[in-house]
């Protein structure tokens, strides 16, 4: 008798706990409303699929949605018997799985919302089934590097968003050594904080070397909170005048060779080593953004992992999708930095994607306005770098990774899961008990042309390199706390996504 209400009061445990951290936190808490926030009248109902991926199978059943959270998870035999009173939306066959977390988007808000802004971007992200986006410190200006320029930031998002948006900060050599101004910016909720080891091409966010990156790392570990680096160094490269054309990708490529993310990489292990266990910077955490280099980088991630570096590394579709040899002369939707890679390249990043090496994907969403990607010269030195891609994630990944065995479990767990773990959101990234109700509905095997007859929603849709592709991968729906933001084309009236603070 003991030992059965023993197990019966510990099965309420996780929901007990998770209750008590609403009450005496408040922090971050899904605030569900229908006025205007949903295009569903109800915040109690059901949905139901053949295809729901939780985190230990993929079930048929039905998920059950109260105040903004997942309240209960049944299974097909039983999900028609306990439901009786509340509403039941039936997706039949569709996919339902954790809304994605992005957590690598530049928004450029405020100060440059004329490349994408709030609305038009979290609109394109609920459009594609991300529930949750982390938002870089640059490109907006001026670039968030302090509390102040924070709160900037979190006033430009009030009312804006129409998913949860959170805010990484940034390291700079002006803030590196000034423990107070970190703190500050920490104190003030950024999730963690952002460098570049080159230049940024923003005046504001200059360029750090491992010594400013050990000072952060100092910091970051007292709140144990992440520092996320774009890992590559210059280096002098001599280009022939009357042989390098700036029309041809080669010759971009050219400028930005491997070696500069494997001798940024080699560098950052010299100060990495310091969040080991019993490390002086125990407690940090580095993560290397937009991972283009499947060779030698990736060689040294992998060793630095082994020896107890507490590491982790992205990629991001367009490194999955395109090679070099296939991008045509002119065509600058395609320049990133690092720059996409040759197809012997992207076979092995899906290698170490698909064998664990790389944790997890982002989409590195950079827009910018159509005039400054130089479409008419079509000159790739002179040409704004990023590529454009926020709505088009899921389905590129899946469409792309069904020749290598992409499977719902391995979408979650680059998507959803390991992303929440980076950015420290323990109550998103899975369909479990306790968890916020952000939700993607999709179905994998329908196809579509990405045209000009496509909805868009992104600011600029002429800029992404992904239009003119053939997909498969149609989202149908988005929850986002528990309200349903996006359907069958339509965004909720208001945007009521929240601000995440840590």
């Amino acid at each position: 008798m003991e030992a059965g209400l023993r197990r019966f009061l510990m099965s309420f445990l996780p929901l007990a706990l998770y209750l008590c951290y609403i009450v005496y936190t408040g922090k971050n808490v899904p605030k569900p409303r229908t006025s205007g926030c949903s295009l569903l009248p109800h915040s109690h109902y059901w949905i139901a699929s053949k295809r729901i991926v939780t985190p230990h199978e993929i079930i048929s059943g039905a998920v059950e949605i109260s105040g903004g959270r997942i309240i209960s998870l049944v299974k097909e035999k039983d999900w028609q018997e306990t439901v009786k009173t509340k509403p039941v939306i039936d997706y039949g066959n569709a996919v339902v799985m954790p809304g994605l977390i992005d957590v690598h988007a530049h928004l450029d808000d405020p100060g440059r919302a004329e490349w994408e802004g709030f609305p038009s971007g979290t609109k394109a992200a609920a459009a594609g089934g991300i529930t949750t986006l982390i938002d870089m410190p640059l490109n907006s200006h001026p670039s968030t590097v302090s509390k102040e320029t924070l709160q900037l930031k979190i006033n430009a998002a009030k009312g804006r968003i129409f998913v949860n948006v959170g805010f990484w900060g940034g390291l700079v050599p002006e803030n590196a050594f000034n423990a107070s101004i970190l703190e500050s910016l920490l104190d003030a909720g950024a999730l963690g904080l952002k460098s570049f080891m080159c230049p940024s091409g923003i005046n504001d966010f200059p360029m750090t070397d491992s010594s400013h990156i050990k000072e952060g790392l100092s910091v970051l570990a007292k709140y144990k909170r992440p520092l996320l680096v774009h890992a590559e160094k210059q280096q002098e490269i001599e280009l022939d005048d009357g042989v390098d054309d700036p029309r041809s990708y080669s010759t971009y490529l050219k400028t930005r060779p491997a070696s500069m993310e494997e001798t940024a990489i080699r560098e950052l292990l010299t100060v990495a080593k310091d969040t080991r266990i019993g490390g002086p910077a125990e407690g940090a955490h580095v993560h290397i953004v937009h991972l283009a280099d499947s060779r030698a980088s990736l060689e040294l991630i992998k060793e630095a992992k082994i020896n107890g570096d507490s590491l982790t590394v992205e990629t991001c579709p367009h490194y999955l999708a395109f090679s070099s040899e296939d991008i045509q002369d002119g065509d600058t939707r395609f320049k990133c930095a690092p720059p996409i890679r040759d197809a012997p390249n992207k076979e092995k990043l899906w290698e170490a994607l698909m064998d664990g090496d790389i944790d997890m994907l982002s989409s590195d969403h950079s827009p910018s306005a159509p005039e400054l990607k130089l479409f008419a010269e079509g000159d790739f030195l002179r040409a704004w770098g990023g590529i454009s891609s926020l709505q088009f994630v899921l389905p590129v990944t899946w469409s792309y990774g069904l020749k290598y065995g992409v499977t719902l479990e391995k979408l979650v767990s680059w998507w959803s899961e390991k992303p929440a773990k980076l950015a420290s959101q323990d109550f998103k990234g899975a369909i479990a008990i306790g968890k916020h109700a952000d939700i993607a509905v999709w179905e994998p095997e329908e196809e579509f042309d990405l045209d000009e007859n496509h909805p868009v929603h992104l600011k600029h849709p002429g800029i992404s390199a992904y239009m003119g592709s053939r997909l498969a991968g149609k989202v149908l729906a988005t929850f986002v706390n528990g309200n349903l933001v996006f359907e069958d084309g339509k965004h909720a009236p208001a945007a009521c996504g929240t601000t995440i603070l840590a």
